[in-house]
């Protein structure tokens, strides 16, 4: 299952870093050198060809999934690090067992009941389905969400809207070397060991 996990992440990466379009090839190759997340040090990087006889309907679905997946991946760093430290108090089930006794990890996700499994998937399931939609005639991501808001050029915007693509294929990056190194040696967290700082993985 773990190594499904993985193959599953490691395509997903691969794909996030490609930006995606269809005009002529040649027009087309000119125009995703120049879009929002082909920059240095890479620039357009599409190692797999998943750009071929793309239109720019497909460009921006694939943006907008890799957008999504950037934020999740995000989150799950935190949450990779907030759980390793903090728990919610109460109980997670009616027998008695406490969120507090729930081991970190994979450990953690098997330990939780049925039910609660259950929560989570229809839970997720209903924000990927109907929660998060996208604004018509928007830039891909766009969930309606005032946070650019603030920012008043176009270049600004823009700049906002690169560094939010960086920072989710470096935390997509990050959560699938969390995992591997959990499963490898049950210490994810490489640089504590480096710097020899003692953590508590259980």
């Amino acid at each position: 299952m773990f190594k499904f996990i993985v193959l599953l992440a490691f395509l997903y990466n691969v794909v996030a870093f490609a930006p995606i379009n269809r005009l002529s090839s040649s027009r087309l190759s000119m125009s995703f050198e120049a879009a929002e997340g082909a920059q240095k040090p890479l620039g357009f990087w599409d190692p797999l060809g998943l750009l071929k006889e793309a239109d720019e309907t497909r460009f921006n679905n694939l943006r907008f999934v890799e957008l999504k997946h950037g934020r999740i991946s995000m989150l799950a760093i935190i949450g990779h690090l907030v759980q390793q430290n903090y728990r919610f108090p109460g109980f997670i089930d009616l027998e008695g067992h406490k969120f507090a006794d729930l081991p970190n990890g994979f450990a953690g996700l098997a330990a939780v009941p049925a039910l609660g499994l259950a929560q989570l998937i229809l839970s997720i399931g209903w924000w990927d389905l109907k929660g998060w939609k996208q604004v018509e005639g928007s830039t891909p991501g766009d969930f309606g969400i005032p946070y650019l808001a603030k920012y008043k050029t176009e270049e600004q915007k823009r700049e906002i809207r690169a560094k939010e693509l960086n920072n989710g294929r470096a935390a997509q990056m990050g959560i699938l070397a969390l995992l591997i190194h959990e499963q490898i040696n049950g210490r994810p967290y490489v640089i504590n060991d480096l710097l020899g700082l003692p953590y508590d993985w259980n």
